[in-house]
């Protein structure tokens, strides 16, 4: 099942548009502000959720005209606004059954580099229980990855970093520029980033660890 929530860093409308169409996101959460965002490109939120202090008058009345659910929560609390709605995503999704499927986030990152940093400790929290948030903006896909091998389609040339998010990430890939043997990378470090695909279809094998996968998608 195909659902998203939107936050309220930065945001494209026009390719927003695209993104949150019905027969692509089927439930839509909106964080505060992210009520802004999607409206902006023309989607009503099926849930808008938070302390509502960003998201403005008149498009809080247009959610609840359209009966949106509104979950408001006090200015102070210990959760941000997008821990909230990532929350209300994942038990909504294992009230359907669908244990495993990702969760997109979009308007996640930009603007404050605390709340991007926030926002990948989220990821990191949700992987380590099984499910993937996987961060979307026109320029890139981002998720965590942990224990395990995944094959990952692309077209020759196209970026990819693999950053490591705990002290020793122990890395395979193969298809990249840079191919990686066993290798280990550390969270101190910024070495794995900028490699290169040179084939469609790379490999990417993590034998220890955690890493965030960076996907530069082409412009």
């Amino acid at each position: 099942m195909k659902v998203a929530v939107v936050a309220n860093g930065e945001w494209d409308a026009a390719w927003g548009r695209g993104e949150l169409t019905r027969n692509h996101i089927e439930m839509l959460i909106c964080a505060d502000g992210g009520g802004n965002k999607a409206i902006a490109s023309d989607r009503i939120p099926d849930v808008l959720i938070g302390d509502l202090d960003s998201i403005t008058k008149e498009n809080l009345e247009k959610c609840i005209a359209a009966k949106t659910t509104v979950k408001q929560y006090p200015c102070e609390k210990n959760e941000t606004d997008l821990e909230l709605a990532v929350a209300y995503a994942d038990t909504y999704l294992n009230s359907q059954g669908c244990f495993l499927d990702e969760i997109v986030l979009y308007a996640a990152g930009g603007k404050r580099l605390d709340h991007l940093m926030g926002n990948i400790s989220i990821m990191i929290a949700y992987a380590e229980k099984g499910r993937r948030l996987k961060m979307k903006d026109p320029r890139s896909d981002a998720w965590v990855m942990l224990k395990g091998k995944e094959n990952i389609k692309g077209s020759v040339g196209q970026q990819l970093s693999i950053v490591a998010l705990s002290d020793d990430a122990r890395v395979s890939a193969e298809g990249l520029y840079y191919e990686l043997d066993m290798l280990n990378l550390a969270h101190n470090s910024p070495r794995g980033i900028s490699n290169v695909f040179t084939d469609e279809d790379i490999s990417i094998e993590i034998h220890e660890g955690k890493v965030l996968v960076y996907v530069q998608i082409p412009c």
